[in-house]
């Protein structure tokens, strides 16, 4: 192969030869299927103040570079934090290795595009870091004055900046530069002698000025408040299993969880999926549109290109209930005789890529969330949900809800604490009686994990109407 390397930023930084690297990866891909050599250089910036002081402030850099080598199933995989051609050509000997006289034909590499979905900005550059730390105190000192009640207050904020480029074997470089930014606000508040405390947060692939605008701080400030304020009137939930109508946009992490891992083309190669084999039959209720799309400008799971270097698109999953489609990385589609569809992504350079959610959402539909609430006779209204447990491979969950009220009668009526939702991804599906007409995204806070791997994503659905969920309470 005698292909000429374009330039790479990392590379030229590092002192080393874009040929010189091309050379050394040409030489390791020979007779494989594919690969490439992926190349980080990431900068992050943590700001934490809490109890009315500055408690913490982080700044990291990291860079380094992952080769590999696919070679059928079997894939090779070596990085290091050293950017240099010695390190590059001992990983490449590396992860030659999984060839094993291996005689492949390299697959065909990924489209081009001119797609780019967020500006290459520097989060950490601006506002200054002084003007950071004024601004936490001044959402700290906001936030005790919203209410007596209060009587602690965390903000912080987070940026980072991650620019990447991956150079494949035909001498293509792509290079993308990936700001990802967070404010996050936590509020207690205290009652005769009881506490409870709420968080809200927002973020995307922007710098920090939209999400700093006294108009947004002070909403989210409100927002935690909120809910803060609610759960110290809340009683104990009752358990059993009872109808339960979902918040739009956040709670639309039960879905990802539950339910979007089983569309991984990983676990479809496998066989693993509670999905496998549901390609083409009904595996949700009419009305269930279900779609990956990490094309969508400025969200925190988009990206203009994957960690392979594919497009990112929109990928319908579920249509109208009925399985349509899978989210693949460029090795189970070529596995599943199938194309990729740009999820193919890595925590870091230090990680293989693997089938991962970008933005994962159900489209809305034509019911009133007032609606669905008149039509339960008793229920749980789950406003916005926490934590949980869930095995991605069957979907079995259990979600927290940290906003929920009881549904009687066809109305809300107290607010509920120590609420759960039981059951699995698979048969909730079914269960949905009711699609919201009122779609929302999450605010920009989600990180998916999977096999050691945190990923950003984006989350959403519109209200939701469920039949015989399993809820978890505390009332005896």
């Amino acid at each position: 192969m005698s292909n000429a390397a374009s330039p790479s930023p990392i590379l030229d930084a590092a002192g080393v030869a874009p040929d010189e690297a091309l050379s050394i990866l040409q030489t390791a891909l020979a007779g494989a299927d594919d690969g490439e050599l992926f190349l980080e250089k990431t900068e992050s910036e943590s700001l934490v103040f809490d109890d009315g002081r500055l408690k913490g402030a982080s700044y990291d850099a990291v860079e380094g570079f992952g080769l590999r080598v696919v070679a059928g199933e079997t894939a090779g995989y070596a990085h290091a934090n050293e950017i240099s051609a010695a390190a590059i050509r001992r990983a490449a000997d590396s992860a030659a290795l999984a060839k094993r006289g291996y005689d492949g034909t390299a697959a065909e590499a990924p489209r081009a595009t001119n797609q780019r979905l967020y500006d290459p900005v520097d989060p950490l550059l601006a506002p200054a870091f002084s003007d950071k730390i004024a601004l936490l105190a001044e959402i700290d000192a906001w936030a005790r004055a919203r209410d007596p009640r209060v009587v602690q207050v965390s903000a912080s904020l987070v940026g980072e900046r991650r620019a990447i480029d991956i150079l494949r074997g035909d001498g293509r470089l792509l290079s993308d530069l990936r700001p990802l930014v967070r404010l996050n606000v936590s509020v207690t508040v205290e009652k005769d002698g009881k506490r409870e405390s709420a968080s809200s947060g927002a973020g995307g692939r922007a710098g920090f000025e939209e999400w700093i605008a006294p108009e947004r701080w002070q909403a989210q400030v409100d927002e935690a408040l909120r809910q803060a304020l609610v759960n110290l009137e809340a009683v104990d939930c009752p358990a059993g299993e009872m109808d339960v109508v979902l918040g739009a946009g956040w709670p639309g992490v039960l879905l990802h969880e539950a339910v979007g891992h089983g569309f991984e083309g990983d676990f479809h190669r496998k066989g693993s999926s509670v999905f496998t084999g549901m390609m083409g039959k009904r595996v949700a209720a009419p009305g269930v549109t279900v779609v990956d799309d990490g094309s969508i400008a400025g969200r925190r799971g988009s990206l203009s290109f994957d960690d392979e270097g594919t497009p990112t698109s929109r990928t319908v999953l579920i249509e109208d209930g009925i399985m349509v489609g899978l989210m693949h990385d460029r090795l189970s589609a070529r596995q599943l005789g199938a194309n990729a569809t740009g999820n193919g992504r890595r925590q870091s350079f230090a990680h293989t890529p693997m089938p991962r959610m970008t933005n994962t959402f159900m489209e809305g539909g034509k019911d009133s969330q007032a609606d669905m609430i008149a039509s339960t006779k008793r229920g749980l209204y789950a406003a916005n949900f926490g934590g949980g447990q869930v095995d991605i491979t069957n979907g079995k969950f259990v979600f927290q809800c940290t906003e929920a009220y009881l549904i009687e009668d066809g109305k809300i009526t107290a607010p509920v604490r120590g609420a759960t939702l039981i059951g699995d991804g698979a048969t909730a599906l079914t269960q949905i009686q009711m699609i919201g007409d009122d779609f929302a995204f999450d605010p920009g806070v989600g990180t998916c994990g999977k096999a050691g791997q945190g990923v950003p994503v984006g989350i959403g659905q519109p209200s939701l109407k469920i039949g015989g969920l399993t809820v978890g309470g505390t009332a005896v």
